[in-house]
């Protein structure tokens, strides 16, 4: 079952997200002010972060955060920014029943879904190219501003 997250979820999301930023998916760890303030922006209002939370008979199993954008070729665009599934839920479907549930949700309003992957790990690759994902053949570059 996939559900949108409330209040009752920081504990859970927390830890996810924490064990999710410790792994080589990402460029670095992020500190748990960061994690707290990404779950108040959920809370706050769904206009630029939205949260998901994936459950497998009756279990919290994962989590997804969704970020809302424009990009002048394809109009608006959802973002999957995190996808992440505890590892003894994997291989459970749950993948696949996340985009069933963001087609069946968001592809009326938004042009686009759009996501980032290590080359390396083939499984999420491999579930995201069976879900009708590709590569875009260009680098992206970025500056993080000192907030």
């Amino acid at each position: 079952m996939i559900r949108k997250m409330t209040s009752s979820d920081r504990k859970f999301y927390l830890s996810a997200a924490d064990e999710f930023y410790h792994t080589d998916a990402v460029e670095k760890p992020l500190p748990m002010e960061r994690l707290n303030a990404n779950f108040d922006e959920v809370m706050r209002s769904d206009v630029y972060l939205e949260g998901l939370i994936l459950e497998y008979d009756g279990e919290k199993a994962g989590y997804c955060l969704l970020t809302k954008t424009f990009h002048t070729e394809a109009g608006m665009t959802l973002w999957l920014e995190d996808i992440y599934i505890l590892e003894q839920f994997r291989g459970k479907g749950l993948g696949k029943e996340l985009f069933a549930y963001l087609d069946e949700n968001y592809s009326a309003k938004f042009g686009r879904l759009r996501l980032e992957v290590e080359d390396d790990n083939e499984i999420a690759v491999a579930l995201y190219k069976k879900n009708g994902f590709r590569f875009l053949e260009y680098k992206q570059m970025i500056k993080d501003n000192k907030l």
